[in-house]
């Protein structure tokens, strides 16, 4: 049996004492960690994982994740009528669509809005990640520019161009260029976020935000306020209970110790797409590890034939790889039996699955986000690195800011 992170225990094991990671074939009643203390692969001392937290999360990181779900309560409640008074004039035009400019975490909000969209909205949502505009783009478009710091280049370009042909714009951001562009055009409106930390621990801030504006624009159904507060809830208890700090947390901490040394592989159906794409952002940022994607039932038609598991013709590295899936409750019928298919023939003895928790789409890729931010920060502790360190991004930034011919 795959591994089972933060969800209701199967009916064969409902007599079982509680336990919220399952293996294969392995059942961890207990930590085998408890008690020791973890190695710093940078330095020879040993310490506790909460003296790495203290010592190697240099901007909050811990913090920031802990504030995730009042982060999305804010959020929620930053847009209505009455501070945003060109709602209304937005809300009265028949969008053709959304387009939906970001990169990186300020982009991850984007998919989570197009996924929803095929679930249950009435338009189309696209998600464009560069400089240019598309070539198919018209004005009857709808533009959603996010960055949380309001300077991503490539957002800023995208913008420019879309605001030369006539878009309607609405920026998302802290301030910056990008808030800047709202004061030198009327057609260019501001939805303020909040800064102060790293973008990717702002998802929270930004992602509530486009939601937010896309229920009131009646673009995406309007969840009731009861729900949203029930889910609000239940979603805050999650990021509290996968604190790898606390007792509760020492599940996730024992999946970020197996995961140390094994290439890592995400698995998932297509509607939870947008939470491997982050999960896999998170791991290259936070963790400074390398991840891939398969997508179920994409992945059945190629990737499939690598991972063998009924013949030899497979990747030699197979065994070696950890595989995390993805899962929850809604998934189609088919993909269900495709992963069960899958679960019973995974080559690697480090497979878990890890089920998103939720009454809706919406709940579970945030219940998902929660897990997996929790994870990678605490394989970046492990591997003695500061989840917030980026220093590549910095330097190629500062690479470009130095390149006269970049225009």
């Amino acid at each position: 049996m795959m591994a089972l992170l933060n969800c209701v225990l199967p009916e064969s094991m409902a007599n079982s004492s509680p336990c919220t990671i399952w293996r294969l074939t392995t059942r961890i009643d207990r930590s085998p960690y408890e008690g020791q203390t973890f190695h710093r692969t940078m330095a020879d001392e040993t310490l506790s994982i909460e003296e790495l937290s203290q010592q190697l999360d240099s901007e909050g990181m811990i913090g920031c994740t802990q504030s995730f779900v009042s982060d999305l309560e804010r959020g929620f409640s930053a847009v209505d009528d009455k501070h945003l008074t060109w709602l209304q004039e937005i809300k009265s035009n028949e969008w053709k669509g959304v387009l939906c400019f970001g990169m990186g975490g300020s982009a991850a909000g984007g998919d989570f809005l197009a996924r929803m969209a095929d679930a249950s909205g009435s338009k189309p949502f696209v998600v464009h990640r560069g400089y240019q505009l598309p070539s198919w783009w018209t004005s009857d478009w709808l533009v959603i520019a996010t960055s949380h710091s309001g300077n991503t280049e490539e957002t800023i370009a995208a913008t420019e161009s879309a605001l030369k042909q006539g878009a309607t714009v609405v920026v998302i951001a802290s301030g910056g260029v990008l808030a800047g562009l709202c004061e030198l055009h009327k057609n260019c409106h501001l939805i303020p976020s909040i800064g102060g930390q790293p973008p990717r621990t702002a998802f929270g801030h930004l992602f509530s935000r486009q939601l937010a504006l896309m229920e009131h624009l009646g673009l995406l159904p309007q969840q009731a306020d009861d729900e949203r507060e029930a889910m609000l809830v239940r979603l805050e208890y999650a990021c509290q209970e996968n604190d790898f700090r606390n007792a509760s947390g020492t599940p996730l901490l024992d999946l970020a110790m197996a995961l140390r040394e094994h290439p890592i592989a995400l698995l998932g159906p297509t509607e939870l797409e947008p939470a491997l794409v982050r999960c896999k952002n998170q791991l290259n940022e936070n963790s400074g590890r390398f991840a891939r994607i398969g997508v179920v039932p994409e992945m059945n038609h190629n990737e499939i034939v690598a991972w063998g598991g009924v013949s030899d013709d497979a990747d030699p590295a197979r065994e070696e790889q950890a595989v995390l899936i993805l899962t929850w409750d809604g998934m189609q019928p088919r993909v269900r039996r495709r992963v069960d298919w899958m679960i019973e023939h995974t080559p690697t003895d480090f497979a878990w699955r890890i089920h998103g928790e939720g009454t809706s789409l919406l709940e579970v890729l945030l219940h998902h986000c929660i897990v997996m931010d929790w994870l990678t920060i605490a394989l970046a502790l492990l591997h003695g690195k500061d989840p917030a360190a980026i220093r590549p991004i910095q330097a190629l930034k500062g690479y470009l800011a130095d390149d006269a011919s970049i225009e």
